[in-house]
């Protein structure tokens, strides 16, 4: 038991370790943030229609579209979302669901030189 826990704990420390120097990379951290952010979207309209008690089928003839299309939203990877699909959708859901956008500029660390007063 102890070798499967410290193979765990080895596992665990080199993903970590990859994950980090992965997002150290600015352009590699853009395309995980996009991909992670398509999975977000996915993932929280399903949860939403789940909360709203809805099957696809049902949610489709709300929208007046087919249950593929609903499914189509709800896949994994999808990106093609129009602002005015995800307005209708979450509509469809009925009260009590809202769609909240955010746009945010994160402003650029300052150099650490300046940070610790050192020039």
């Amino acid at each position: 038991m102890q070798k499967r826990t410290n193979s765990t704990k080895e596992g665990q420390q080199a993903y970590q370790e990859w994950r980090d120097n992965l997002l150290a990379n600015p352009e590699l951290r853009a395309v995980y943030e996009e991909e992670a952010a398509k999975k977000e979207i996915w993932l929280q309209l399903v949860e939403a229609r789940q909360k709203a008690g809805l099957t696809q089928v049902e949610l489709a003839k709300r929208l007046g579209v087919s249950q593929a299309q609903v499914a189509r939203m709800e896949k994994r990877g999808y990106d093609a979302y129009s602002l005015n699909s995800l307005r209708r959708y979450v509509q469809a859901l009925g009260n009590g669901f809202s769609l909240d956008i955010a746009v945010q500029w994160n402003r650029p660390q300052k150099a650490s030189s300046q940070m610790t007063g050192n020039h």
